[in-house]
């Protein structure tokens, strides 16, 4: 049977589609069903991966670091150095260059921007002095940077994203010119929600950038260095940090990580890093607000994971769980809506999303379709600055947190939600 794209149908055709569609989405909706993929939340399966980490320690063995520190009493604020080692292998920089912190990598950008509108970088002076401070936010991008910028006051400037990361141009030229530009938010490794990895071109031009503001940096969040859905096509990056010794703009970067998609998302570790000079200025206001952070939990994942390659077979047991569901959703888009010409969508190597495009004007009516029906989703706009996304046409697809079987509802309400919507665009405009 020949599939005729829905553009291309008459008046007569599209409206006789409509009135199917409309059936079988009433039959959906009639069946009460509730299905949330609305966040990239990990699935049971694959935070019973790491229950054995509850196993590591026990009340009989020694609970000293391996340079004799009582993980159980106060002391090493800026961890461990097992656990400084482990997180530098997983995302590539010397353990000399990390400070270990919390579960949350969201905490530590969050207080590293506090920090810098309290107390100004490196001797600058503090953002919250200025009329207006401006961060930009490549989009789509990860909804919760931008609410950390925009609960700070700063005004937010869209950058486009493109397969190779942030239109360069474009950032290089913001930056060079106005020194109320104080950051940018960065997922450079499958980026949230294309799942995009940032060029070996991107990487240098990011580290050899001359911003006008002396305390501008680059907040890079390494969220998914090592979530490989496709191990045999896993994407690799250039180290940031390296790049920008080699530029000599030593201090240009921030880098987050942690283990939270990796072992409980809860439940994890996290830190950052940066020159040596950052991280003195991070550690001496550390100091004020804590003395230290969960070292019993540090050790129970270096115990459990023991190094990187630990991380990479755990890896490996998560792209096993996650691969099926990002196959399904995108082999169900190939099959159902590519012949119909109303959609694209990316098919990434790793990370925790599926980014699609719908047509101009569309995706706040597809998600609002689709809850109405049962099934939540993130909210259109979400990931664009200040939640505006001027086509309306992106939508973030978390695959994680369902099982096959949901999932597999999931994706047929979507794709009923997708025609309809579509079909109905069409028809009115023509």
């Amino acid at each position: 049977m020949i599939v005729k794209e829905y553009s291309k149908m008459s008046k007569e055709e599209l409206a006789e589609v409509i009135a199917g569609l409309k059936k079988q989405y009433d039959d959906i909706k009639n069946k009460g069903i509730n299905l949330d993929m609305s966040r990239g939340k990990p699935s049971k399966k694959q935070l019973d991966l790491s229950m054995p980490v509850l196993d590591v320690l026990n009340s009989n063995e020694s609970l000293n670091a391996s340079d004799g520190t009582d993980v159980r009493n106060y002391g090493m604020l800026d961890g461990i150095l097992e656990a400084k080692s482990l997180l530098a292998d997983m995302v590539g920089v010397n353990k000399e260059n990390v400070i270990v912190f919390g579960n949350a990598s969201l905490s530590i950008m969050f207080d590293t921007v506090s920090r810098a509108y309290t107390h100004g970088i490196l001797g600058n002076i503090p953002w919250s002095r200025f009329d207006k401070i401006k961060f930009l936010c490549p989009a789509p991008g990860y909804d919760r940077h931008f609410k950390i910028s925009e609960h700070f006051g700063m005004e937010l400037i869209y950058v486009p994203m493109t397969k190779n990361g942030p239109d360069m141009d474009m950032v290089e030229e913001l930056v060079r010119d106005d020194d109320s530009i104080k950051g940018i938010w960065c997922v450079p490794k499958y980026s949230n929600p294309q799942g995009y990895s940032y060029s070996d071109e991107t990487v240098r031009r990011f580290a050899a950038l001359k911003p006008k503001a002396k305390d501008f940096r680059i907040f890079w969040d390494d969220a998914y260095c090592v979530h490989h859905i496709k191990f045999d096509k896993k994407d690799e990056i250039l180290n940031i940090l390296d790049e920008c010794e080699r530029a000599g703009n030593f201090n240009l970067a921030y880098v987050f990580f942690s283990t939270s998609k990796i072992s409980f998302a809860g439940s994890g570790i996290s830190g950052i890093a940066s020159s040596k000079e950052n991280l003195a200025e991070i550690k001496k206001h550390m100091s004020m607000q804590c003395i230290s952070h969960d070292k019993i939990n540090q050790l129970r994942h270096v115990r459990f994971f023991k190094n990187i390659n630990g991380i990479t077979e755990h890896m490996k047991k998560h792209a096993e769980i996650m691969r099926p569901k990002f196959e399904l959703i995108t082999n169900s888009f190939e099959r159902e809506l590519k012949p119909l010409g109303i959609a694209e969508w990316t098919d990434p190597n790793g990370g925790y999303f599926i980014s699609f495009e719908s047509l101009k004007g569309c995706a706040k009516k597809i998600v609002s379709k689709a809850k109405e029906a049962g099934l939540v989703l993130t909210d259109a706009g979400a990931t664009f600055p200040y939640g505006i996304d001027p086509n309306d046409s992106n939508i973030r697809i978390a695959p994680s947190f369902p099982e096959i079987k949901e999932l597999k509802e999931a994706v047929e309400l979507f794709i009923l939600c997708v025609k309809l919507v579509s079909a109905q665009i069409i028809y009115e405009e023509g």
